[in-house]
């Protein structure tokens, strides 16, 4: 056996160095398999409506009351009254506040659900309602039933 003793000098902030960078390493690989890893299709998020303009339609006597909604794949971004007459304005003079309170609500929400409006407005706040589901329900994506039928079918869109 040989007598030489041996001593080790470790200075503690190099230990705690090389540690921290340790883990930041490890951190960052395994952010980077997160990050790139391939995604399997179950765990994609799946589109909620099919991106455009689309139109939906109300009657208020004799005149008629256009609705426009665009949307993304995710995401509503406008909804707006057009080709309004004058007489329409005038008759219902409630109806683009009312939109226009109903919208900001659904932009934040991106839902109808839990919309509120104000009493005086309830039923006008309820026929905009209606007309903007309609245009929504136009606008989502259909439910593949069978993936075999309608291959390669593209649904419409309408401008």
């Amino acid at each position: 056996m040989s007598g030489k003793t041996k001593i080790v000098v470790l200075h503690t902030k190099e230990i705690i160095y090389t540690a921290f960078f340790a883990i930041l390493g490890i951190v960052l690989i395994i952010l980077l398999i997160y990050m790139f890893r391939p995604k399997d299709s179950s765990g994609e998020e799946k589109n909620t409506y099919i991106p455009g303009v689309y139109h939906s339609s109300m009657e208020l006597g004799e005149n008629t009351v256009d609705i426009e909604v665009v949307v993304d794949n995710n995401q509503i971004h406008s909804i707006n009254m057009y080709h309004t007459s004058e007489s329409v304005a005038t008759m219902y003079p409630l109806m683009e506040p009312a939109l226009e309170t109903l919208a900001v609500q659904i932009y934040e929400k991106q839902s109808l659900e839990d919309i509120t409006y104000s009493e005086e407005n309830r039923y006008t706040s309820m026929l905009l309602l209606n007309t903007i589901e309609q245009a929504l329900e136009k606008a989502k994506v259909p439910e593949a039933e069978d993936s075999s039928s309608d291959s390669g079918t593209v649904p419409e869109i309408i401008y």
